[in-house]
């Protein structure tokens, strides 16, 4: 027996050499944080972040974890970019990792937690009232935080723990409440390996070093999209968006307030869309409402169901597009997100109808206006009219050609006018009697008879 002895000294030894040399081979790691809630935007993170780690060639990366979860979909995404990941992948939990949190977690190659921190509790909750969501949810949860354990070698009867509570596993949960672990819990039961103050101490217990630390650093780009993505930030760009339209349509062919309500949309829709909010068909709406009133202002006379889809359909996209909801499922929508965009676009579009009433009779006194608008008066003593029409068509009758509501159009004498009412409504077919002829239209009633 005892020659054996000095040939297992030698074997532990050479392991542990040989352990040594792995662990030395990590010469750069990457970190990044989790540190809020889990959405379209910590997922483009974690992308950008995962990404920047593979064009460095780090050896390792690890996640410092801290979140009380969020939306399941961007959870999803994010665990399988990190089961993807050619370049091993830690988690050190420094505080929570619950629910969406949990899940990332347990996608990594190894646990680690801080005093004091917990994983567990993955329950999906709606973002309305934060109850439970149906069971389709939750059995979607239960088998991702299954097979996510199983990829990683974890119990996958515990991770479904953290979902269901009425999954009992004896000496670990009881039924009625969902799997949260502490440090030394988690430990126990193969969920952490091991607990560290920080991310340094976890490096020198692994016998790392000398290993070059970098850290994810939010681009240029990123932090104007950023800058974007503020609520009052939207706001102002809804108040140029709406503006510029307006102010276009009243002085067709200038150009500047289209310009400038062109390049407003782009930099409101834009920044949601790279952050998976704004979709495709949520922008498409938003085009569908500006088509929609065109043709309400300039094709069709009057201003009736096409005028009020257009601005329905305006207003429609510009909310849609700060908001993760899935094809109109707002089930996973925070209360407070739907209550913010809501907020902002009503505020914006009150604030903008109120600014357009205030600045327009005093627009043609701006100097940069004078020299493309008409800012004289131009008195009838000078010889100037606003009569459009001859003057012996007042008082002569004809019939409505198309209903006037109050404008449309007119038949008299086998001619054709543009022509409106005094506010009465009035249908096609019915005689008219023309009471005035200034301006560009004939102002008509109904020709009592």
């Amino acid at each position: 027996m005892k020659r054996f002895f000095p040939l297992v000294i030698f074997m532990l030894v050479s392991l542990h050499l040989f352990g040594q040399g792995q662990q030395l081979d990590i010469h750069r790691i990457f970190t990044f944080k989790i540190d809020r809630d889990i959405d379209p935007a910590m997922n483009r993170r974690v992308k950008l972040a995962l990404e920047d780690a593979k064009e460095q060639k780090a050896d390792l990366i690890i996640i410092e974890m801290d979140t009380y979860g969020g939306a399941v979909n961007d959870a999803d995404d994010i665990r399988t970019m990190i089961l993807e990941s050619e370049i091993p992948v830690y988690t050190f939990i420094n505080k929570d990792a619950a629910s969406a949190g949990a899940l990332i977690s347990i996608a990594s190659d190894s646990i680690y937690m801080a005093p004091g921190a917990s994983i567990g509790a993955a329950t999906v909750v709606n973002g309305t009232d934060g109850m439970a969501a149906p069971d389709k949810y939750q059995s979607y949860m239960r088998s991702m935080m299954r097979s996510t354990a199983e990829a990683k070698g974890r119990d996958p009867k515990i991770a479904e723990a953290m979902v269901d509570e009425s999954l009992v596993i004896e000496g670990i949960t009881e039924e009625g409440s969902v799997l949260t672990f502490s440090v030394s819990e988690a430990i126990k039961n193969g969920f952490c390996e091991g607990q560290y103050d920080s991310i340094d101490e976890i490096l020198e217990a692994k016998g790392i070093q000398d290993a070059t630390i970098s850290a994810y650093e939010v681009s240029h780009t990123e932090t104007i999209i950023s800058f974007f993505l503020n609520p009052a930030i939207s706001g102002v760009l809804i108040l140029i968006i709406i503006g510029g339209i307006y102010f276009e349509i009243q002085t067709p062919g200038v150009g500047f307030p289209l310009l400038a309500s062109i390049v407003a949309t782009i930099l409101y829709f834009i920044p949601y869309y790279l952050n998976g909010l704004a979709e495709n068909w949520e922008m498409i709406v938003f085009v569908i409402g500006i088509v929609l009133l065109a043709l309400e202002l300039f094709v069709i006379p009057g201003f009736g169901i096409f005028g009020v889809l257009g601005i329905t359909c305006i207003l429609t996209g510009l909310v849609l597009g700060m908001l993760p909801n899935q094809n109109f499922n707002f089930d996973f929508v925070p209360a407070s997100q739907l209550f913010t965009a809501l907020l902002t676009v009503i505020l914006s579009a009150i604030v903008s109808v109120a600014l357009i009433f205030w600045l327009t009779p005093k627009v043609n006194e701006w100097g940069a206006f004078k020299s493309i608008t008409l800012a004289e008066t131009q008195q009838r003593t000078e010889g100037y009219t606003s009569s459009f029409y001859q003057s012996e068509l007042l008082g002569k009758t004809g019939t409505v050609h198309s209903r006037l509501r109050p404008s449309g159009r007119v038949e008299i004498e086998g001619d054709i006018y543009d022509a409106y009412s005094r506010g009465e409504f009035i249908d096609q077919g019915e005689k008219i009697e023309v009471i005035s002829t200034e301006g560009t239209s004939l102002k008509v009633k109904k020709h009592s008879s």
